[in-house]
């Protein structure tokens, strides 16, 4: 192993490792020389990042953290493991509760070394949302069962395949009327690939980052009327935004076909930024990038007429 790369040969499990954050982390950890093992119940999502593997290098594993045995089995001889469960949809006390307990106790019996567990940013058990309620339980029991563990809240994350980025631009090219939901709420969206560097700097580091709290943001304020002004602008689009009070919203968050559920509602309308309570994203070593430096080249492939637009222009 490398002085100066702990992670180099090292075993790592990804619970949740095939989702959207997952495959940002599964390509860090690779770079860094680890050995993955991609445990959930879709695994195979992750079968993309196989060519970016050496021979040996990436394995895959069926696994549901809501049962014990599947947990302990996924973790047999790994050296780290990262819990990224994260869901919307179905019994999330189980998923992200009881699941994250499940994990930290097994990984405490295997003799893991290093163990992150990816929680939310306004996680809190008196929360009105289901997933900030879930996240936060996941919290206390991972702290009970594996004490030295990091627990990195990440606030909203944007990327450009997935998240909120292509959410927001594909309504935009779509609709001439976009209603925007919590538009004044505070907002620090945070690059993925700079959330799955901070996760793995902490996992590779359990004896400086052991046992702590991260709120990890993006550099820039934002809100979600200015982040959907901006797209357009950049789209060349010109689009109404009649913004949905606060009342009417929670309302629309039950509908079917409506961009956000209910518990997606309350996070975003508590606002999403650190609570400055806890050490930020510098402090595991990496300097957040503003969204500014990604969003004028990825919409280019909104744009009416692609790279051949004068985005200056509207539609």
């Amino acid at each position: 192993m490398a002085r100066n790369n702990p992670l180099d040969g090292k075993l790592v499990v990804l619970f949740g490792g095939g989702g959207f954050v997952g495959t940002h982390v599964a390509q860090a950890l690779l770079a860094r020389g680890a050995r993955l093992r991609i445990a959930g119940r879709s695994a195979g999502d992750a079968w993309s990042l196989k060519p970016l593997a050496n021979l040996g290098q990436m394995q895959f594993a069926p696994c549901d953290v809501r049962h014990r045995g599947s947990v302990a089995a996924a973790l047999a001889g790994a050296d780290a493991a990262v819990n990224l469960v994260g869901s919307f949809d179905g019994d999330l006390m189980a998923l992200m509760g009881a699941g994250a307990g499940n994990i930290a106790e097994a990984a405490a019996a295997a003799g893991v070394e290093s163990l992150v567990q990816v929680s939310a940013i306004g996680a809190d058990a008196g929360s009105p949302s289901r997933y900030a309620q879930a996240k936060a339980a996941g919290e206390a029991a991972v702290q009970s069962a594996f004490p030295s563990a990091t627990i990195i809240r990440p606030s909203v994350l944007f990327g450009q395949q997935a998240g909120l980025i292509p959410l927001i631009a594909g309504m935009v090219r779509t609709w001439p009327i976009v209603p925007v939901f919590a538009p004044h709420a505070p907002l620090r969206a945070l690059f993925v690939g700079d959330a799955a560097h901070a996760i793995v700097h902490a996992l590779a580091d359990p004896l400086a980052h052991g046992g702590k709290i991260y709120e990890i943001a993006g550099p820039e304020d934002l809100t979600m009327l200015g982040l959907h002004e901006k797209v357009a602008r950049l789209q060349g689009r010109k689009r109404l935004f009649p913004q949905v009070p606060d009342a009417l919203s929670a309302l629309m968050a039950k509908l079917p076909l409506v961009p956000l559920s209910s518990d997606q509602w309350e996070m975003l309308k508590a606002g999403n930024v650190p609570s400055g309570q806890y050490p930020g994203i510098e402090a595991l070593g990496v300097e957040p990038k503003p969204i500014g430096l990604f969003l004028d080249r990825w919409m280019t492939r909104y744009r009416r007429h692609g790279r051949f637009s004068d985005h200056l222009r509207t539609a």
